[in-house]
């Protein structure tokens, strides 16, 4: 089955409130994505953002982004007033995130939400009683009861982390007070009653991100649209997941990493790339049968449809770099788990895993192998394909069908900013495979997501930006910078009716139109 989809992180969405959310306009781009006569929204990672505002650092694995909640939900569940969103300065262009006035409008908004919230559970618990110095007797422990039968233990974990994050500062956890960076039992039943409030705070804000998630979802598979999410293969050093686990990662008696992840010096990085990210102790993993990987995907299955996994090549062999060290200059590789741990997920979920390998880059035989044996379908990105200089795996004359092509990724500049920064032997190379010489610049980006869902893949995913003909300033993120990324929105009504049309024609001429079920129609036609 050939199927088409768009790339359009959540973040990027237009709203009221400064940022994309599970608001209004997610489910109008469902709407969207299915008069295209798309099957796939890919979202990209979906967890909580910190420093540099990068969704592939995420405090947790196991969490949502409470950017993501949407308000006037809030406000129709009498948690928030209209005039209490609407008095926050979100920034004013609508083009950008800003992420600064974000933090310090959103999560007061979430604390009185919270308030209301937690009156609420204890009256409902206890009847109309009265209330003990502003506060419903057991209103808090209402709010754990339900976070204990709606939100796994790992993503309660983090809502510990961030109130314990919060009390320092938000600094990372090696920086916190010695009992507690360590996690003595004393002293994390200490700190678990000290900011049992706190705790719940960070509940309600997960209570509330996956009940939207959830109820988002289901709107779009009615409509007939799933959802691709990516997962990193690391997690963030500063994360619920290194603090609560330091068994998983290689690092010494005193929770300090040994050695952390990157990639080598190569042609475009003269020093390598330092990521920092602690590294998998793989042994332990082994012995434990894999158990928080299973826990990690059975999470991020139930959030997506589809997932993708970051730096697929990590599970054959990984880069090692000493820790402390500036650059990645020195580093190593070493082996990772290999098949075995896809064959022990192959045990947990089924034989058919629906996972995509971000599989780009240099690739070892012994890392063709692996996604070969796995049956993943792995990725082809166009613009990695038209270098005049040497033969391409990109070029999709070169593909097979088991893969997912993209125009770019979100690492990618857009196509309109990548054909303009070519040089003149690549551009040239490009319009003769093309048969494009005379294709105005207005219009190149179409030759080339043509040239996407032409091709064998089974599935092909363009980014929103490359539909839209936009250049350089509308890029989601360039790797190793800081600063300027992730902060574009998508405005209002610009993927108009015209444009809409031509998607679906061209999924349509293609193979990859697939008609809505009968239950999404129903639902369609009843809005």
């Amino acid at each position: 089955m050939r199927e088409c989809g768009m790339l359009l992180p959540i973040a990027s969405l237009p709203s009221r409130y400064g940022i994309g959310a599970f608001s209004k306009e997610a489910y109008a781009f469902v709407d969207t994505l299915k008069a295209a006569g798309q099957s796939y929204w890919q979202v990209l990672p979906l967890g909580p953002t910190g420093f540099g505002d990068s969704p592939y650092q995420s405090f947790s694995a196991f969490a949502g982004n409470p950017y993501f909640i949407d308000l006037d939900a809030l406000v129709e569940e009498g948690l928030l007033t209209q005039e209490e969103c609407e008095a926050v300065d979100f920034g004013e262009d609508p083009r950008k995130v800003w992420y600064d006035k974000i933090y310090e409008g959103r999560f007061p908004l979430l604390r009185k939400a919270y308030e209301r919230f937690k009156a609420t559970l204890a009256k409902n618990a206890q009847g109309a009683g009265e209330a003990e110095n502003g506060q419903w007797a057991g209103a808090v422990d209402a709010v754990h009861e339900m976070a204990g039968r709606l939100l796994g233990d790992e993503t309660r974990e983090y809502c510990f982390y961030m109130a314990v994050k919060n009390h320092f500062g938000e600094k990372s956890w090696n920086l916190w007070d010695e009992d507690i960076r360590l996690r003595r039992p004393e002293a994390v039943a200490a700190w678990r009653d000290r900011l049992t409030d706190d705790i719940g705070f960070y509940e309600f804000q997960q209570i509330k991100f996956e009940e939207q998630w959830d109820r988002l979802k289901e709107y779009a598979h009615g409509q007939g649209i799933r959802f691709i999410g990516d997962i990193p293969i690391y997690v963030a050093f500063d994360s619920a997941d290194s603090w609560a686990h330091p068994e998983l990662f290689q690092f010494d008696g005193n929770n300090e990493p040994v050695a952390v992840a990157g990639c080598p010096p190569d042609a475009f990085a003269a020093t390598g790339q330092l990521w920092g990210n602690p590294l998998y102790n793989w042994e332990y993993h082994r012995q434990t049968g894999y158990a928080w990987w299973m826990k990690r995907m059975a999470y991020s299955f139930r959030m997506y449809d589809m997932v993708r996994v970051d730096h697929f090549r990590g599970f054959e062999s990984y880069y090692s770099i000493p820790y402390g060290e500036p650059t990645a200059e020195h580093g190593h590789w070493e082996q990772g788990p290999g098949i075995e741990i896809f064959r022990r997920m192959q045990e947990e979920f089924g034989k058919k895993l629906p996972i995509i390998a971000e599989d780009l880059g240099f690739l070892t035989p012994a890392v063709r192998k692996l996604l070969t044996d796995t049956g993943f379908p792995g990725m082809k990105v166009l613009e990695f394909a038209f270098n005049s200089k040497e033969e391409s795996d990109y070029l999709p004359y070169n593909y097979i069908s088991n893969c997912v092509v993209y125009t770019g990724t979100h690492d990618n500049d857009t196509l309109v900013g990548w054909y303009k920064h070519m040089d003149i032997e690549d551009k040239e190379f490009s319009m003769a495979f093309l048969g494009s010489e005379d294709t105005p610049l207005a219009k190149i980006h179409w030759d080339f997501i043509r040239l996407a869902l032409s091709s064998v893949a089974k599935l092909a995913v363009i980014p929103v930006q490359d539909y839209l003909g936009l250049g350089t300033e509308a890029r989601i993120n360039e790797p190793s910078t800081i600063g300027k990324n992730w902060r574009w929105r998508m405005l209002p009504d610009e993927l108009d009716g015209h444009t809409i049309r031509k998607c679906r024609r061209l999924a349509k001429i293609y193979g990859r139109y697939r008609e809505a079920p009968m239950e999404a129609k129903a639902v369609s036609e009843g809005n």
